[in-house]
């Protein structure tokens, strides 16, 4: 029989689960892989759960863009945090987390063969369903320290340009956009008329005094700006799927569109869970990402000792580290040893689109403190004895 094919072919296989497997054949193995944080939800989350199963028709099907609540709770938030103003020319969409986010976008504003402009190192899952929506992932190099490069991504915009994608603060690089460096972006879509999808999953987790800036907040950007938020992060909400999207006033239609056919309504407990976390103190995320922040600088006074064996570029956000490696190596069969030899675990650069050398993910917010120290030391002495070997 004839095998059958689909668009999946052209899709890259995570490279979460494939690690994954081998952390699972190489018990005892830390992971720097992942990127979720150490910490719980807030127990805000607990004390609203119970209200959930008080109302006795939230076993029903829900509004598309999730329940008045939370929206009016994320509302507040924007206005807070992001400066982003909801009105009549915006409005929010909860998802599933923001991956789903990012698929919904996409749906809503290409056409098979359009093209969609990501920065490298890129997010894989965003060049993911890209391919999968039937649309082309046009790569843009970012400079030496994975900063934009504005006249490159004015270049690369063609008939068949569909949106820009940034993300800040990055994954994988961990660096944070500045605003005149969004503010350009955002101005070359506005006068392209193009999309701006910015995906600011990591918004709280910034550094050294940096601030972190949503580029839904510039002039007349709610017009052709799409933002991307996640609770997964800052609220350990990872298993929770939650996430939400700020989109043109016009696009709503669409994305509801997509959102009811693959999802029909956000999950209802979930958005309880979210409202809940949305009331927790501030002291809540100050004290977790602070002991996030401790945990960065231990990784970055570790990783420095490998000078010579590869190269970090400065990044004031996320939790990730990407080194490159001054190696020949393949990058894949380099985690594979260093997770078999070394019993440490990071993520080859090649899923996020570098195949110009060997790069490595390290992420560090899954750790609390003596755990990232081991794993860390782990990854130096693992590096030092392959490399140099």
């Amino acid at each position: 029989m004839e095998s059958l094919t689909s668009r999946m072919q052209a899709v890259q296989s995570p490279i979460i689960p494939v690690v994954g497997e081998l952390i699972k054949n190489s018990p005892g193995t830390i992971s720097l892989g992942q990127g979720v944080v150490y910490y719980n939800p807030p127990p805000e989350v607990r004390e609203f759960l119970p209200k959930f199963f008080a109302e006795p028709t939230n076993n029903l099907y829900k509004s598309v863009e999730g329940i008045p609540p939370l929206l009016t709770a994320l509302a507040g938030k924007l206005q807070a945090f992001n400066n982003i103003e909801i009105n009549g020319e915006n409005c929010i969409v909860v998802t599933a987390g923001s991956n789903m986010g990012f698929m919904n976008a996409i749906l809503a504003i290409t056409n098979p063969g359009d093209e969609i402009i990501l920065n490298t190192p890129y997010y894989f899952n965003h060049e993911m369903a890209i391919a999968m929506a039937g649309c082309r992932a046009v790569l843009v190099a970012t400079d030496e320290n994975y900063q934009l490069q504005k006249e490159a991504i004015a270049q690369a915009i063609t008939p068949k340009t569909r949106a820009v994608v940034t993300i800040s603060p990055n994954n994988p690089t961990g660096v944070v956009y500045s605003e005149a460096a969004l503010r350009q972006v955002n101005q070359i879509c506005g006068d392209r008329g193009i999309y701006h999808i910015s995906d600011e999953a990591y918004e709280y987790f910034t550094y050294n005094g940096v601030k972190h800036v949503s580029p839904g907040t510039f002039g007349n950007s709610s017009k052709y700006t799409i933002s991307l938020f996640s609770l997964s992060k800052a609220y350990g909400f990872a298993s929770w799927r939650i996430g939400y999207m700020v989109i043109p006033k016009h696009l709503f239609v669409a994305v509801k569109k997509v959102q009811d056919t693959i999802l029909i309504c956000p999950p209802v407990i979930s958005q309880y869970a979210a409202f809940g976390a949305l009331q927790a103190k501030e002291e809540y995320l100050k004290s977790n990402i602070g002991a996030i922040a401790q945990v960065r600088q231990l990784v970055l006074d570790s990783l420095n000792r490998l000078q010579g064996l590869s190269s970090i570029t400065p990044a004031n956000g996320a939790f990730y580290f990407f080194l490159k490696v001054n190696t020949q190596m393949d990058a894949f069969e380099l985690v594979k040893r260093l997770i078999q030899e070394h019993k440490v675990a990071v993520i080859p650069g090649t899923t996020f689109g570098m195949d110009d050398g060997c790069y490595l993910r390290v992420a560090y917010g899954a750790l609390q403190k003596e755990t990232a120290k081991e794993g860390i030391e782990r990854l130096v002495q693992g590096l030092e004895t392959i490399v140099r070997s």
